[in-house]
């Protein structure tokens, strides 16, 4: 081989391979944007906006439950519950949030030959509507601890709800309270955590 044909040669090679990584970071961006609710560029050179969400903001697919609207009167008893459907766009926009990447919740022929065949949320991403259900908590919750136990996998376009209940009242404004994730009778996760509830800064 002459020595402009190998210079051609390892051109093209390192042409594809810059052009693969180059699609790849791309794509590795578009997910992280996703994920963050950045604006982006377009594959049309025009501006891609992710819908954002805001402080406070509820979306019309969330359902809340609530039984004390007064951080003065909290106590045994009172529950919070958050419904939310897992949708394929949380679990993408969470692998790139995250990092967790695991075939297992991204790739429907890798899932297809596991044991749960197919693909499953990521189970902290589950979690995560335990920790949306006591944000709903009057004033303004501050997580001490959290224990969780994972019973079930939770498939794409399952509808579930953390429910939130306290079982001790711990003083100094700091409850505990038993944390489950169901999905109608099923439990998916089952834990406890210890929250301190502090009052909201004024406006």
């Amino acid at each position: 081989m002459s020595s402009d044909s190998h210079r051609n040669a390892l051109f093209d090679t390192w042409a594809q391979t810059s052009s693969h990584v180059f699609n790849s970071v791309v794509a590795a961006n578009r997910a992280a944007f996703a994920a963050f609710g950045v604006p982006h560029s377009g594959d049309e050179g025009g501006l891609e906006t992710v819908e954002r969400i805001e402080a406070d903001e509820d979306l019309p697919e969330w359902h809340v439950e609530l039984t004390a609207t007064d951080r003065g009167t909290l106590g045994v008893g009172d529950r919070v519950e958050f419904t939310k459907t897992i949708s394929g766009d949380d679990v993408a926009a969470f692998a790139a949030a995250s990092g967790d990447t695991n075939p297992l919740h991204l790739d429907d022929e890798f899932a297809s030959q596991t044991r749960f065949r197919g693909r499953i949320a990521h189970g902290t991403l589950v979690g995560g509507l335990i920790s949306a259900a006591l944000a709903r908590l009057p004033g303004l919750t501050i997580y001490l601890s959290q224990d969780l136990e994972f019973h079930n996998p939770v498939r794409i376009g399952d509808r579930l709800t953390a429910v939130c209940e306290i079982v001790e009242d711990l003083g100094d404004n700091q409850y505990r309270l038993t944390t489950r994730v169901v999905d109608g009778d099923d439990v998916i996760i089952d834990g406890e955590a210890v929250v301190l509830v502090d009052e909201l800064p004024e406006a």
